[in-house]
């Protein structure tokens, strides 16, 4: 099985920005703020998680869903441009899942994923919407 490794570079109340380097694959990644591990306003712990390809009811299309997160469940790997911190007055377009983007910037005053829906399909024909392994490390 296809080992990722998302490595978090930085964190703030505006989003936790890192990079994802897989076999013939390298993207920005974002997420939220660290909120305790809490549902829907928080990233996930670092460790290690198996992701299988499977329907999302939510976003009505087949992504790649994370295993076994503590305590938590629904985190799908999808696209996003926006990952703040909604108590500290910034923009979410996620609820605990990671989002990838070909580039960094800004979007409203906020920092933010680019060209986010291209990475991620990218990514899904890179893996062969195949089952991986997802290694998350705090820099």
């Amino acid at each position: 099985m296809k080992r990722v490794r998302l490595t978090r570079m930085h964190s703030s109340d505006q989003g936790t920005f890192g990079r994802l380097s897989a076999p013939g694959f390298s993207c920005f990644t974002g997420e939220l703020p660290w909120q305790d591990n809490r549902s829907n306003v928080s990233c996930i712990p670092p460790g290690d998680y198996g992701v299988v390809w499977a329907l999302s009811p939510r976003l009505k299309r087949y992504t790649y869903r994370l295993l076994d997160v503590p305590v938590r469940a629904g985190i799908l790997e999808h696209s996003a441009n926006l990952m703040g911190n909604p108590e500290a007055g910034y923009i979410a377009q996620l609820n605990g899942c990671i989002a990838f983007g070909e580039a960094l910037g800004t979007i409203k005053r906020q920092a933010a994923l680019l060209r986010s829906k291209p990475a991620v399909r990218l990514f899904e024909s890179c893996m062969n919407r195949e089952p991986h392994i997802l290694e998350i490390r705090n820099a």
